[in-house]
This record gives C-alpha cells, sequence and structure tokens, in this order.
C-alpha cells in the first residue's frame, strides 16, 4: 500500500535526479540567453553562420555551431564545421616557426636568407645595415611589403609560392620586398608571413601543410584543422562557404596557396585547443609543445603590441591578455584568450563582418563568464 513512509522513501530515492535535473535546466538557461544574443546578431547582420568555443580556467566550457554552412542550403554549422581562420594562420604558424628555434633549425636574429634555399630576399638599399630575421617576421617588423592576400576564385589558376614572392603571373599581388629598414618600425605583413612559409620548409625539408600538421595540429589535438589548400575533399565537403552580401562566394570559398599568412582551415573548438596548449605551455607543464621560456618570448611585446605571432595587452608582460583577428573573402574570425587566467574566447564566421558584431558577442560572452582582462570595452 502507497503511505507516507513510501512517499518519503520516494522522494529520498527522486532527490539526487531532481537537483541533476535543475543543474542541467539552470545551464540549458545560461546558454539560452547567449544563443538568443548570437541568433540576434546573425540576424540583424544578415551572417549566414557562426562557430563558437568558450574557454574558462584551461578548459572548455562551451562549444557551438549556429545558422547554416551556406545561405543556399540547409546544412547547419556545427562545432566540426571548418571555416577559414584567415590571418588566425600567422599566430598558428609562428607557434610552428617557434618550435623549429628550440630544436635548432631556425634562429630568431640570424638573417633569414642564411637558412632560404628555395627564394633568397632580394638586398637593397633597407638591407645595408639590417637584414631580415625570423623575429622580424613574427612580430610585423620585418621590413618586408605585401599587407594581405585577396586569394584566388574557385577554378582560377593558382600561383606557386615562388610565383606570389616574386609577384608574376598568375600571382595577383605584388612581389614581396623590403620596403623599410628591418626592425625600424611596425608595418602589418602578410608578404612577410610567406616568407616563413618558405622559410620552414627550406629549415625542414617539409611541404609546409604537412610540417604544421606534425608541429603543432597534431600535438594540440586540432583534428579538424589543416594548411592544405584547395581543401581535401574529406573536409571540402563540410566546411562553410564564405559569404559577401548574404551570397555564397562562387565555389564556396577562395584559395589561399599563401598558407602562413592566410591558408589555416580550422574550427573555433580547435582553435580553443590552440590557446590552451599555449596556456599550459605557459605555465610550464611538463609535455607542451614548446618551452615555458619561449611561451613568454612568444607573448613579450616586440614592437608595439605585437609580440612573435600574437598582439599582446595588458600593464606588464607577466600576465599578458593575447588576441588576434583574420578576414579573408567571405570570412572572418577572432581569438582572444588570457594565459594567466586561462579564459578564452574564439569565434568564427562565414561573412566579412563590418560592424562589430563578432567583438560584441564576445564582449557578452567575457561578461556572462565573469572573465577579467577582456580588452575590448
Amino acid at each position: 500500500m502507497y503511505n507516507s513512509f513510501s512517499r518519503e522513501r520516494c522522494l529520498r530515492a527522486l532527490l539526487p535526479r531532481f537537483t541533476c535535473l535543475l543543474v542541467l535546466c539552470a545551464g540549458a538557461a545560461h546558454a539560452d540567453d547567449i544563443d538568443d544574443l548570437v541568433k540576434a546578431q546573425l540576424r540583424e547582420h544578415r551572417i549566414p553562420g557562426l562557430s563558437l568555443a568558450v574557454v574558462s580556467k584551461g578548459a572548455i566550457v562551451r562549444e557551438g555551431g549556429f545558422g547554416l554552412v551556406s545561405a543556399t542550403g540547409q546544412t547547419a554549422v556545427t562545432p566540426a564545421t571548418p571555416f577559414q581562420a584567415a590571418s588566425i594562420s600567422k599566430t598558428v604558424a609562428a607557434l610552428g616557426a617557434l618550435r623549429l628555434v628550440e630544436s635548432g633549425q631556425l634562429k630568431l636574429d640570424e638573417n633569414v636568407n642564411r637558412t632560404l634555399r628555395t627564394w633568397q630576399v632580394p638586398d637593397n638599399e633597407f638591407t645595408k645595415d639590417s637584414k631580415v630575421t625570423l623575429r622580424g617576421i613574427l612580430s610585423n617588423s620585418s621590413g618586408l611589403g605585401v599587407p594581405s592576400f585577396p586569394g584566388y576564385a574557385a577554378g582560377a589558376p593558382v600561383p606557386t609560392l615562388e610565383q606570389v614572392l616574386d609577384g608574376k603571373a598568375p600571382a595577383n599581388t605584388p612581389a614581396v620586398r623590403v620596403e623599410y629598414v628591418p626592425r625600424s618600425q611596425w608595418h602589418y605583413s602578410g608578404g612577410g608571413h610567406v616568407v616563413l612559409q618558405q622559410l620552414m620548409s627550406d629549415a625542414s625539408g617539409q611541404p609546409f601543410a604537412g610540417l604544421m600538421r606534425d608541429l603543432v595540429l597534431a600535438p594540440l589535438d586540432m583534428k579538424h584543422s589543416t594548411f592544405e589548400q584547395p581543401l581535401p575533399a574529406v573536409l571540402s565537403s563540410t566546411a562553410a562557404a564564405g559569404h559577401v552580401d548574404g551570397q555564397p562566394l562562387p565555389g564556396g570559398r577562395h584559395i589561399y596557396p599563401e598558407l602562413a599568412a592566410a591558408g589555416l582551415w580550422t574550427t573555433a573548438p580547435d582553435l580553443a585547443r590552440f590557446a590552451i596548449g599555449l596556456q599550459r605551455s605557459f605555465e610550464g607543464r611538463p609535455g607542451t609543445v614548446i618551452s615555458q621560456q619561449m611561451t613568454k618570448e612568444m607573448m613579450s611585446r616586440q614592437i608595439r603590441a605585437e609580440g612573435l605571432g600574437v598582439f599582446v595587452m595588458g600593464v606588464d608582460n607577466r600576465a599578458p591578455s593575447l588576441w588576434y583577428a583574420g578576414r579573408n573573402r567571405g570570412f572572418d574570425s577572432f581569438l582572444w584568450f588570457a594565459p594567466a587566467s586561462g579564459d578564452g574566447i574564439v569565434i568564427m564566421i562565414n561573412a566579412n563582418d563590418n560592424d562589430d558584431t563578432v567583438k560584441s558577442i564576445a564582449r557578452s560572452i567575457a561578461v556572462k563568464y565573469k572573465m577579467t582582462g577582456f580588452p575590448f570595452p
């Protein structure tokens, strides 16, 4: 017979499950706040799809996909959908380069022409007393020109790396040349990172995409990431299409042979794993991809607010806040993390955002998760 004793026993048995349900509902409500914000921003700014990852205390606490892979299709963005990282490629490439420094294959302050074999930086009046170095390339103070690359439309001829470096057809950008005295001033240079790409391949004897897989992507478990251009078929079928004015690019995306400058395909959770890897290196944990000393060198200001492959924010170099952003044709990306606290935010979209939508979303996430040091008020 069902009596008061059995009711009490039943309630005691159900209490753990009920408590668990309350926790899950509270988490869902918290997640819905972010969901609602993101969905509203996507509608308002005509952004087809977005991928995000949130890191707290050195762990991924949220990852999500919103909207569509293509505005003309029905496939939803998931956390595993690859996007073009654009200039965040430079940050990931920088870590690979610093691994080669620690292995003795490259030197930060040596004339890069001592290692370059396939191609050489032409000397001119600016290199008489100061040479192009790896430190200069990674901090955008190398003296090299060509700030960015537009990529190559699907079906268009794609140049070799040497043709890009020398500005020869079918390359659609000028030759990469020294345009001011190296290390005398800061100038953003995608061209410098194309030199980096050639430098790393020459130093290692390996093609850049495979080298970066071995140096960075595989060790940090960035399993949905590649520097291969064009994308291999296994990823191409699931990758996001870039959009301009709400319409997908013909063929879905541009091709970027300038791999170290703009060629990385990745996901928001994979970039979060990259940030976590750097945080562990910053703390000096065993088994990390670069040493604590090299990590702190990477995160120290070299010129203006730039470290080695990252922009450095904060009052000093002891607890820096680091960020980078990227734009390719039809794609924008944003990465921020604070190694001392283990907090971070990654957002990737398949459109070009001219309204600071991405930073606005990131700012709201920083407030919700009580992150300190977020640099964009």
